[in-house]
């Protein structure tokens, strides 16, 4: 790409995020002159390629369909950062008339997310797992504005920050309110990695002592909970790159290996070996125990609900 194609590309997704107007124009200048060309991939690199595109898409929208120009304008444009965006967005769906007031939640989402830059990177992630691997979504700004899982992940994510800062009443009451509102239960101890998408997520139920790796994809009604007859650490241990489909109940402090794959509707009791599958109420592997068979790729990313293969690596 010419150099002044490049450098018009920047300026064009930058024009409306204060934040990153000034490496735009250094960019600009760097790109036509010839100089600084290490400085600028540092310089590029802070661009925030995520929140342009949603900016892009957003523009498109509010000029094809006027009915959601100021929908879009309020939620999207009117903002210099996706996590400016994001809290008003979380701020006016979670709060309480007369009670928790939209100011006040969005000042504490503003305030988590300013200082955690885990949580802002998991956000970006998120938002790419959802284009990647969602075939509805073909606009990143959708998924940020509609699917209310992804709202009910980046609640949960400020929850979590807030539960393990011991700020745990209020972490509660965002649980609560994600529920109530969403009719997604994460438990704010829960902790969940990035690149996770809750395809649909309505009924998903996550315990306290859960862990969720990278890369993990959910469908609605899935449950990772105890058994009810242990206390302490007694939640599933999900491993990265997972696929878990609907209605799924995975129960008690089990694991399931990297890469594996759970048929919908499955009751899990046992642990299950990486890229592996397993079906049924109980659930079982695949290919039998002795040899299950071993998945090509990891489920959680390619999203095949309904096949299995041997692995050739």
């Amino acid at each position: 790409m010419p150099c002044e194609v490049m450098a018009a590309c920047v300026q064009s997704c930058c024009a409306k995020s204060a934040m990153i107007k000034s490496v735009a124009f250094d960019a600009t200048r760097s790109l036509i002159h010839g100089t600084g060309l290490c400085q600028l991939m540092v310089d590029l690199s802070l661009v925030d390629e995520v929140w342009c595109r949603i900016q892009e898409e957003a523009r498109a929208v509010a000029e094809e369909e006027p009915l959601l120009h100021k929908l879009y304008d309020d939620l999207v444009l009117s903002h210099e950062t996706l996590e400016s965006a994001l809290s008003a967005n979380l701020a006016s769906k979670l709060a309480v008339p007369a009670l928790l007031s939209t100011s006040v939640l969005r000042d504490l989402f503003s305030a988590v997310l300013g200082n955690d830059p885990e949580i802002r990177r998991a956000i970006r992630v998120d938002l790419r797992a959802a284009r990647d691997r969602d075939p509805a979504c073909d606009k990143m700004v959708h998924c940020f504005l509609y699917y209310k899982g992804f709202m009910a992940l980046q609640a949960h994510r400020v929850a979590h920050r807030l539960w393990i800062e011991g700020r745990r009443s209020v972490a509660l009451l965002l649980q609560s309110r994600v529920s109530e509102v969403f009719a997604v239960d994460i438990h704010p101890g829960a902790r969940i990695g990035a690149g996770v998408l809750l395809d649909h997520a309505t009924g998903l139920v996550i315990g306290e002592t859960a862990v969720v790796g990278d890369d993990v994809s959910f469908l609605h009604g899935v449950t990772l909970g105890g058994t009810g007859k242990e206390i302490g650490d007694r939640h599933p241990k999900i491993g990265d790159g997972v696929l878990i489909g609907a209605g799924t109940q995975v129960l008690g402090n089990v694991r399931i290996g990297k890469g594996a794959k759970i048929g919908a509707g499955s009751v899990v009791l046992k642990p299950v070996p990486p890229r592996t599958t397993a079906v049924g109420n109980p659930a079982r592997l695949i290919g039998g125990k002795e040899k299950p068979v071993r998945l090509e790729s990891r489920a959680g990313l390619t999203m095949d609900h309904t096949s299995w293969s041997a692995c050739t690596t």
